[in-house]
């Protein structure tokens, strides 16, 4: 390793993280990739974004940790806001578990320091996933949470139009059953 330092990057699929990977690299960090996504709603969609995540980091270079896909995780936090709308509870609720287990995972692995893709997206608040990074990293020990707007510089573009280049899977939808029955 250079003079970078490690940052584990919680990637909710291949695309968000295809620009993602490339500005943290340029901010100077080594990005470890981090699949937890509890949230999608079958092994299938799961293989589908693990796949694209795999051609990403391949691509990138970049080490790429899974989680096993556990729907169990995401629908105990969930339970009970199943009817909310999307961009309500339910959403704030995944962004809380994923970045959560994000903080503890690079604890557990070293690293002091997380971020995640879910930002890229001009479907998803940035400030409100932000601040539940910011409050999660002040209650973890030795971890911070590292907010980059992926989105700046015409992040979202390049991170299609990457996508498309490697030619990933394109979902249509966040990844949850109660978002897919909403669109």
């Amino acid at each position: 390793m250079s003079d970078e330092k490690k940052i584990l990057l919680h990637a909710c699929c291949g695309i968000c993280s295809a620009d993602s990977i490339r500005q943290l690299k340029e901010l100077g960090y080594e990005p470890i990739v981090y699949f937890f996504n509890p949230n999608l709603d079958t092994k299938e969609e799961f293989d589908r974004r693990l796949e694209a995540q795999k051609t990403v980091c391949n691509y990138y270079n970049v080490e790429l940790i899974v989680e096993p896909y556990c729907p169990s995780e995401f629908i105990s936090v969930v339970q009970g806001y199943e009817n909310e709308p999307e961009r309500g509870k339910r959403c704030t609720l995944c962004f809380k578990l994923r970045l959560l287990k994000s903080a503890y995972k690079a604890k557990e692995l070293g690293v002091n320091c997380f971020t995640t893709t879910i930002v890229i997206s001009p479907h998803k608040n940035y400030e409100l996933i932000t601040n539940i990074g910011l409050d999660i990293a002040s209650h973890v020990d030795d971890v911070e949470y590292v907010p980059v707007n992926f989105r700046k510089k015409d992040g979202f573009l390049k991170t299609n139009k990457l996508s498309k280049e490697l030619n990933l899977y394109r979902q249509n939808y966040c990844g949850c059953k109660f978002s897919k029955n909403v669109n």
